[in-house]
This record gives C-alpha cells, structure tokens and sequence, in this order.
C-alpha cells in the first residue's frame, strides 16, 4: 500500500486538507480527493490541456503536477471562476454566447487558458490567441468558435476594466 502524505491545499480560496499519495497528480487530487469534477483529465501526460488550472495565477497542466508541491499556491479550477452572484464569468459566458463549448470536455481547459491569457495579455491579436491556447486540444469546434470567445471575452473585460 502506498504511504499518504498530509497536505494542506489552497483550491479556489478554500483550504482542504488531504492524505494523498507523493506521486498524485494534482488532477487526480482535485477530482478524486476534493470532489471537484470541473477539472478533467484527458491524456494524462499534458498534451490536451483539458486539465488546465491555474497555479498563482499561471495556467499549468494539473496532470503533470505533482499534488504534493502545491501546498502553499493558490489553484484556482473552473469551479473557482464563478460565484454566487455571477454563476459565469465572463469568458464562461463568452464561451456559451459563441457556441464554443461543443461536447464541453476540453471546454474547461481552454476557459482556464484563456483567463490567463486576457489577465496576462487583455487585448490580445489572433496570433497571440493563438499561441495562448497552443496547450489545449479540441476535437470538435475547428477552433474558430473559440477564437471568436476569447475576442468576445476580451472585448467584454476591456469594458468592464475602462
């Protein structure tokens, strides 16, 4: 049997404290340990980027972290982008209004990149959209209805922010 290892977790401004395996991907954590669905695992290995979290604010594949080293980061999951009194974020909601969630499994993923994208990089040209979302793999959009969710989400942020 595999030795557990205490940890304090950070996810979406709530602490959790768990006993998990040392080679525990954060992804496994998050679904299994936590109950937190909204991150899902595609591959496995950090090609689909269907996984995607943020880790103080950077977006990083949670399949390829190991659960033990994020004790004191913050992760914030799709879960995490919403609240009460707005039940979608904004690049949530962009998503939906383009029709860019399809199937929906690679969905909050890319939502996760593209809210680092626009906090890094606001106003960004297709080319940088482009690059942003180069992690993140969907197998049913084509790709042009979340390019037109990430100008709309941009576009809606940058009228909130002026």
């Amino acid at each position: 049997m595999t030795e557990k290892i205490p940890v304090r977790l950070k996810v979406n401004g709530r602490y959790y404290d768990a006993a998990i395996s040392a080679d525990a991907s954060l992804s496994r954590v998050l679904r299994d340990e936590l109950g937190l669905m909204g991150t899902k695992e595609g591959c496995g290995t950090g090609y689909c980027g269907s996984c995607t979290v943020l880790i103080d604010g950077s977006a990083m594949k949670s399949c390829l972290v190991p659960a033990v080293t994020v004790g004191d980061r913050e992760v914030v999951t799709i879960e995490g982008m919403s609240s009460p009194e707005h039940p979608l974020h904004p690049v949530q909601q962009a998503f939906v209004d383009a029709g860019a969630i399809q199937c929906g499994y690679c969905t909050p993923g890319f939502v996760m990149s593209v809210y680092a994208l626009l906090r890094m990089n606001p106003k960004p040209t297709d080319e940088e959209i482009k690059r942003g979302l180069s992690g993140n793999i969907c197998r049913c959009t084509g790709y042009e209805t979340i390019l037109s969710a990430v100008r709309l989400a941009s576009e809606r942020l940058s009228s909130v922010r002026e």
